[in-house]
């Protein structure tokens, strides 16, 4: 019976593990999201407590989520930037600042890219 508990426990731990592991992975990017990337205000900090989401624009905003909402805390933020500064026009995507002005066109010139900005940034 002992032989049995010890190897239960081993895998319900391993599962768990595995579990959490799974709910933390970010969602898988297009080679789009590079190009855009650069002009997202927020970006990854590494501390030695841990990864910190800041600001580029607006030096007082600092967010410490928990390591497994880090990456998702982070995606939902770019995603409410991108719903405002992003725009898709003639299979091109513009960039645009806080004054509506164009920053950048980059064209789309994947499926993958087109589907990607579609599903990640809902525009």
């Amino acid at each position: 019976m002992r032989k049995y508990l010890f190897i239960a426990l081993g895998l319900g731990f391993g599962l768990l593990a595995i579990n959490a592991f799974l709910e933390s992975k970010p969602v898988a990017k297009a080679p789009i999201y590079k190009s855009i990337k650069p002009f997202s205000p927020y970006y990854l900090d590494k501390r030695f407590g841990g990864l910190e989401i800041l600001s580029r624009v607006d030096s007082e905003f600092k967010e410490k989520p928990n390591n497994m909402e880090v990456f998702h805390r982070l995606e939902f933020l770019e995603k409410e930037w991108g719903k405002e500064h992003l725009k898709i026009v003639d299979n091109k995507l513009t960039i645009l600042d806080n004054n509506s002005s164009t920053i950048k066109t980059i064209p789309i010139s994947t499926k993958e890219d087109s589907d990607f900005i579609h599903k990640y940034y809902g525009i």
